[in-house]
């Protein structure tokens, strides 16, 4: 595995997806065959680490069910919102897919998501926002964050307020929580990963987590969303070679 070539195979793969079939690539819902049987959803393991291997740095390293990288954030700084810079979602070949910037003045940590460009970063305009990401007030129990689709009219409630195209159900710094679109239907999952070995199943710390995501939808911004909720539940971060 070219991306960690100081790793064994052992470890590599205890974070795997173990889900056995044909290599599937990011964004494809998979062959379709003669039959009426629904597409499956697809399978990531998510890494808690950046692909660059160096110790200590912070990012995300995605696999597919065949094993194949798929998503990367490279290293990048936690610092202060105030000094953040642009968070940069890339495919497994290092070419840029989406731009994740957090909004400065905002209450409830907004994060604001650009269609991304091989120019690098540049000023970004509103009317090139994609998303916009921001936590959940205390009194949405049960609800960690909301997005808001740009161009994308939404209803209201019954207090005026425009309803979020997808919110997040649940609690992702326990790794364990739905993204559902505005009707409630589930989009994505993450889990706690399990690693299957000879004898018994054992659950991986939080840096390695699952991700499912259904059919038809796009795992691009599904992978967006889940840097950004990275981001927003904060807590503070201590880097690790793996979980044990």
């Amino acid at each position: 595995m070219t991306a960690f070539p100081d790793r064994s195979s052992l470890m590599m793969t205890r974070i795997h997806p173990s889900e056995s079939g044909p290599p599937r690539r990011a964004g494809d819902g998979g062959g379709r065959s003669s039959s009426s049987a629904p597409a499956p959803a697809l399978q990531y393991t998510v890494w808690k680490r950046s692909s660059m291997g160096f110790q200590g740095t912070d990012g995300f390293s995605v696999y597919d069910a065949a094993g194949a990288l798929a998503f990367r954030v490279d290293n990048y700084s936690r610092r202060r919102k105030l000094f953040a810079g642009e968070l940069l979602l890339m495919d497994g070949r290092g070419s840029p897919l989406l731009a994740l910037r957090p909004q400065i003045l905002s209450m409830h940590d907004q994060w604001n998501c650009y269609k991304a460009s091989e120019e690098g970063q540049g000023k970004r305009t509103r009317s090139q926002q994609l998303f916009s990401m921001r936590k959940c007030s205390v009194l949405q129990r049960g609800h960690e964050a909301e997005v808001f689709m740009s161009g994308c009219s939404t209803a209201s409630d019954h207090a005026g307020q425009q309803v979020p195209s997808f919110w997040v159900d649940g609690c992702f710094r326990r790794r364990s929580c739905k993204i559902r679109s505005s009707d409630g239907e589930e989009v994505a999952r993450i889990t706690r990963k399990k690693a299957e070995a000879a004898s018994n199943s054992l659950t991986l710390g939080d840096d390695v987590f699952s991700l499912v995501v259904q059919p038809n939808v796009d795992c691009t911004m599904i992978m967006a969303f889940v840097v950004v909720l990275d981001r927003i539940c904060w807590r503070p971060y201590s880097p690790m070679m793996c979980s044990s």
